[in-house]
């Protein structure tokens, strides 16, 4: 009975030890891909932040200027831009945007309001397994994507909003903090919204005219966005797939650990009982 359950922990050991083996595996594959992502975010952040500095000082320059990039409209659909991963085993990553998304739905009225545009598999899955009106799939695309692709998923949120489609558009993503650190965020696409500041120096000259730089700028501006989000959102998810295999193999590792407590101590008892079994056979033998 006790080697029966001797080689049942055993081969559970084994068992362990080969997912532990997995598990680790993945941790050093995400590690590396979370430091070339992380640099690929960062190098694009500067881009779409000075558009944004550029729009904000044509608008102090203008207070009354006009735009259809900056007009709200208080009817028509609302587009939700959702960037989440294209695998699991990275915690909650996924599921605290697509949770935000979700209560964002809700706050516009339900699902008959809102139209979706997906980045990343899982994104796609979720959205199309609950009935929502997708316009837009993009699979696959956030580990090698480039500056024409983002460009391509913008003008499927400007034109339509130029149009009057849509009365605005959200992006939802995950934020990269730190390492150990990520955080779902929603941001406004359109209309572009815009902070006050005080222009101190002198003023540039533009042409051919204010409003055509500003409309040039915007298309611009939501590709860095959307850029940003994506390679921000892959970062992060690098990150969370790496502390989720992380933990992962701490368990696995304590778990080893327990099992091999238990192993031997089982070992012992049965040394034991044979020991006992010899000097009682024996004491019977001089009788």
């Amino acid at each position: 009975m006790a080697t029966g359950n001797m080689k049942d922990i055993k081969r559970r050991i084994k068992s362990v030890e080969s997912t532990m083996q997995i598990t680790k595996a993945m941790e050093l594959v995400a590690s590396s891909k979370l430091r070339k992502a992380k640099e690929k975010a960062d190098r694009a952040r500067p881009y779409y932040k000075e558009l944004y500095d550029t729009m904000c000082v044509i608008q102090a320059e203008n207070p009354k200027f006009l735009s259809p990039f900056t007009k709200s409209e208080s009817e028509g659909k609302t587009l939700l831009v959702v960037v989440a991963g294209d695998r699991g085993l990275a915690g909650g990553f996924n599921s605290n945007v697509f949770k935000m998304a979700a209560a964002r739905v809700e706050e516009l009225g339900g699902k008959e309001n809102v139209d979706i545009l997906a980045i990343g598999k899982k994104a796609v899955e979720y959205f199309d397994k609950r009935g929502y009106n997708l316009i837009e799939r993009h699979a696959a695309i956030a580990e090698g994507i480039k500056i024409h692709e983002a460009a391509y998923i913008a003008d499927s949120v400007v034109n339509p909003y130029i149009k009057g489609v849509y009365r605005g558009a959200e992006i939802f993503y995950t934020e990269f903090v730190s390492a150990i650190t990520q955080q779902a965020v929603t941001k406004h696409l359109l209309p572009v919204e815009l902070r006050d500041i005080e222009v101190s120096k002198a003023l540039p000259i533009y042409e051919p005219s204010v409003g055509e730089v500003f409309n040039h700028i915007v298309p611009r501006y939501i590709t860095g966005m959307i850029f940003g989000a994506v390679v921000d959102s892959f970062a992060s998810e690098q990150a969370a797939r790496r502390n989720a295999m992380e933990n992962a193999s701490d368990n696995a590792s304590e778990m080893i650990s327990n099992l091999s407590l238990i192993y031997n101590r089982a070992r012992q008892a049965s040394i034991t009982q044979e020991i006992t079994e010899i000097v009682g056979g024996a004491s019977a033998g001089s009788d």
